[in-house]
């Protein structure tokens, strides 16, 4: 099963922020970290990378669109959904300015939400802002860098980027013959041991002890990524 991907969920309605979790987490694709302030959210957002953020307009200490801006200035650079209870031009365009990918108005449709979640994490993925967490490392594939808790950079090439990129988008074991073709393509000049070849490099890249890996790893008939 795929590694549930981190959501910080900003609402301070007890009951809509529950209802919300709950779906966004049925699947176990997502993993839900809650907030019911601005003060919750701005120590949790500190806390690591999330694949999106949904944040609520009106709170008891703030206002989401203060709170967005706040956060982009930080370098957060993941999709974030503003809600409200009001349905106007000049609250859209102040929210958009904030720097929220989208602005939904209170009451949706739980299905129309998660539409545009995901039309803005597709449009996130090709981005030059587009950086993901793997293991201690801060993955940013348009750099083709790594970068380790102490902030050192650790240069990747393209096609280790890649073997990166599709590894951590599928979240589970992938089969060698799979990996080869999303990387190389339908190339039959190109053999497993040219895969296993660069996995071994990037082992030596990423592992404390690339002979026992903990990160990237051998499962039955191919690697997976490690959380």
């Amino acid at each position: 099963m795929p590694t549930p991907k981190r959501v910080l969920l900003l609402d301070d309605d007890a009951m809509l922020r529950t209802s919300l979790a709950e779906q966004l987490s049925a699947d176990g694709t997502y993993a839900v970290v809650e907030a019911s302030s601005c003060a919750d959210a701005r120590t949790l957002a500190g806390e690591g990378l999330y694949e999106f953020m949904i944040l609520d307009i009106g709170l008891p200490d703030g206002d989401g669109r203060a709170l967005c801006r706040e956060l982009r200035e930080a370098g957060v650079s993941c999709p974030i959904i503003l809600l409200t209870a009001a349905d106007s031009d000049a609250d859209t365009i102040e929210g958009l300015a904030a720097g929220a990918n989208d602005y939904v108005t209170k009451p949706f449709r739980f299905a129309v939400l998660m539409a545009r979640v995901h039309a803005h994490l597709r449009s996130h993925g090709h981005s030059e802002d587009a950086q993901y967490r793997i293991g201690p490392y801060t993955f940013r594939p348009s750099a083709k860098l790594l970068i380790d808790p102490a902030a050192r950079k650790i240069r990747l090439t393209e096609k280790e980027t890649n073997i990166l990129k599709f590894l951590h988008r599928s979240g589970e074991t992938v089969p060698r013959e799979t990996l080869l073709h999303e990387v190389w393509g339908y190339n039959p000049a190109v053999t497993t041991h040219t895969l296993e070849t660069h996995i071994y490099r990037l082992r030596q890249k990423i592992e404390a002890d690339p002979g026992r890996a903990q990160l990237l790893v051998t499962e039955s008939g191919g690697y997976r990524l490690m959380p």
